[in-house]
């Protein structure tokens, strides 16, 4: 029978350590790239916080820049002054973009949009999509690197938008639950009103993580941590973890269904296209 397995028995670790190991993570990759520095997508949410806040204990206040970028329609006020305040804090340079008016050029430009809410989820992953490009341009613009703020939980269930807030050029964050990105941000000195906020990917009105997914936050970190981490057998989970077994099921399903965002671009082999042209030149 397997070992019982508890939410503190995850989080119980070294921060000091996981804050080095991110860290020079960070500023290894930002040393081997030759860029000048970071830009980070800023929600005023625990995960982009958490980031911003080692980023600057990495490389420095000066090669970090913070984009905020609301949509007036969906994102509350609350989660725009937490960002700016936690940039204010940390002495990091941020602009705030309105992005509303590039989401309405979009709705207005697409001959199959309907409405807000028959096309909520298209909509609310083109949000994403545009605030990915936003951070590309600044990128662009000043030779940084875009800095991923995704965790382990939402990149194993597929919670985030593909080529959206997935499109990065490192997720540091990505070893980490979010459980334990919640203890790493109190760990940082964050103030509780961020770190133990409930997640949301703000893409649509009243958009929250925990309500869409069905599931909590505790009960996937509970499980993929007792599948992927420790080998139990799925069957052996909801003993060990005291999950029902619908949620486990629920929680493996998305799991093994966003396979295809974790894989990268699928190409075909290339060798028999490579035989064909060998082939050809012998002939």
């Amino acid at each position: 029978m397997a070992g019982k397995v508890t939410l503190e028995d995850l989080v119980n670790i070294d921060y000091r350590w996981v804050e080095d190991y991110l860290g020079k993570f960070v500023e290894e990759e930002l040393r081997g790239s030759g860029r000048k520095g970071y830009v980070i997508g800023l929600s005023g949410g625990v995960d982009s916080s958490t980031m911003l806040a080692l980023a600057v204990r990495s490389v420095g206040e000066e090669r970090v820049l913070a984009l905020v970028m609301p949509d007036p329609e969906v994102t509350p006020r609350t989660d725009v002054e937490d960002a700016i305040s936690l940039a204010k804090t940390l002495n990091v340079r941020y602009h705030v973009v309105n992005i509303a008016p590039i989401v309405d050029a979009y709705r207005g430009a697409l001959p199959i949009y309907e409405s807000e809410e028959r096309d909520v989820v298209p909509l609310g992953n083109l949000r994403a999509r545009i605030r990915m490009t936003l951070l590309y341009y600044y990128a662009n613009k000043l030779d940084y690197l875009v800095l991923g703020t995704g965790d382990r939980s939402e990149i194993l269930i597929g919670y985030y938008t593909k080529y959206g807030d997935g499109g990065v050029d490192i997720a540091p964050l990505a070893v980490l639950y979010k459980s334990q990105v919640r203890r790493l941000a109190l760990h940082l000195g964050l103030p509780e009103r961020i770190a133990l906020k409930p997640s949301s990917p703000r893409l649509w009105r009243g958009h929250e993580a925990e309500k869409e997914l069905g599931v909590s936050y505790e009960q996937v970190d509970l499980v993929l941590h007792s599948k992927l981490d420790l080998g139990y057998a799925e069957e052996e989970i909801p003993e060990a973890t005291g999950v029902p077994e619908a949620v486990v099921r629920r929680v493996l399903e998305m799991y093994r269904r966003s396979e295809h965002k974790r894989v990268g671009v699928k190409t075909p082999e290339v060798k028999p296209v490579v035989d064909l042209l060998v082939r050809r030149k012998k002939a």
